[in-house]
This record gives C-alpha cells, sequence and structure tokens, in this order.
C-alpha cells in the first residue's frame, strides 16, 4: 500500500510506545527527515533487532531535520487513561519539533488535537518512513529508561520484559508488590493493589 503524501516542505512522522506495558510513561517521538540525507533501513522498531535500532536510532538524529522525544507520566496516563495519555504525548511531540511541520502523518487510526493537517495511517510504522523514524526513536528511548527501572529495582526482570505483562513480570509483582512507576488503573496491577488491602 502507497500512503499519498502532500506537496508541502514539512512532513513528521509521530508514533508511540508503551501503550502496553504495565510500568513507566508512554514514549512518543515525532521526527521530520531530511530529504537530501536518506537512511537506509527504517522499519517498524518492533521488526528490527535491538542492535539495529539503536545504530539507527544514532543515524536518525545525525541526520534528521528536527526531532523531539515527549512523553505521557504513570500519573497522567491513570487520570486520563492509557488511549488520552497518549493522544497528549504525540500532541507534546510535535509541539516540540524546533521546525513546525506543514502536515503530520500519525501512526494507528486516531488523531491527537494538532494545529496543521494532520492523517492517521494504519501500519504507518512499515508504511511511511517518518513514522518508522519516531517508532525507532520511542521504542530505543523507553528500552533505555526500562534498562534504568531494572537497575533500580532488579527483582523486577524490567531489562527482560520492558514491563510488558508477562509472566515473569506478574510473579515478580506477586512476589514484591507494585513499585512507584507502576499504572494503577492497569487492571492486573489493581488486582495486586487489592490483594495487598
Amino acid at each position: 500500500m502507497q500512503v499519498e503524501r502532500p506537496d508541502v516542505q514539512f512532513i513528521a512522522g509521530v508514533d508511540e510506545v508503551g501503550r502496553g506495558p504495565l510500568v513507566g510513561d508512554v514514549v512518543t517521538a515525532a521526527v521530520i527527515l531530511d530529504p537530501n540525507k536518506p537512511i537506509d533501513g527504517l522499519a517498524d522498531s518492533k521488526k528490527l533487532s535491538e542492535k539495529k535500532r539503536i545504530a539507527l536510532a544514532e543515524e536518525i538524529k545525525e541526520k534528521a531535520l528536527c526531532y523531539y522525544v515527549a512523553r505521557a507520566s504513570v500519573a497522567e496516563i491513570d487520570e486520563l487513561n492509557i488511549l488520552h495519555a497518549t493522544m497528549l504525548a504525540m500532541s507534546r511531540a510535535v509541539e516540540g519539533l524546533a521546525i513546525q511541520p506543514d502536515f503530520v502523518f500519525i501512526d494507528g487510526n486516531r488523531l491527537p488535537k494538532l494545529t496543521m493537517a494532520a492523517q492517521s495511517v494504519v501500519k504507518g510504522d512499515s508504511l511511511v518512513a517518518e513514522i518508522s523514524a519516531a517508532s525507532i526513536l520511542a521504542k530505543v528511548t523507553r528500552d533505555n529508561e526500562m534498562l534504568e527501572l531494572d537497575a533500580e529495582f532488579p527483582e523486577f526482570g524490567f531489562a527482560a520484559h520492558k514491563g510488558y505483562p508477562t509472566k515473569a513480570h506478574f510473579a515478580a509483582l506477586e512476589a514484591h508488590g507494585i513499585t512507584p512507576h507502576h499504572r494503577t488503573t492497569f487492571k492486573p496491577v489493581q488486582r495486586i493493589i487489592a490483594g495487598e488491602e
């Protein structure tokens, strides 16, 4: 499937990482690529090896016209719900760009509140280079944050499961309770809290 590109100067792509995990912020990125500095190998961040993602993230930072990584905090996720928090983080990523884009491609099927024209693209991280670049930056950023959390709470194994609801994560929650970084409105976390009361 080809995604039709508008005839404008600056096109940004936006993607998020971290809607599904039980812990940590939802991280978004917005990227405007430089047409004169192509980047080979851009793809959906989930389909790339960790090593490839890290190398591409550095190349994107060097070659992009501009990029910005934003987030919504655990408190915002619990207050707004994950969908609204994700939309807020996406808006922040676009607002943070040093160059305001003429047009924005957003991964998924919903649009955040923006001041310029935008289009949502399902599976956009495989179809639009700018979204691929954004997904890589967001994923590398969030993975690094999970490594930091892993150092702080080694008993949870965040380095391995990145906060997603895995058997190992559930077992750690059962054994150790929740951390201050867990999303208290997510059902598996709520169950642990209810069990502790």
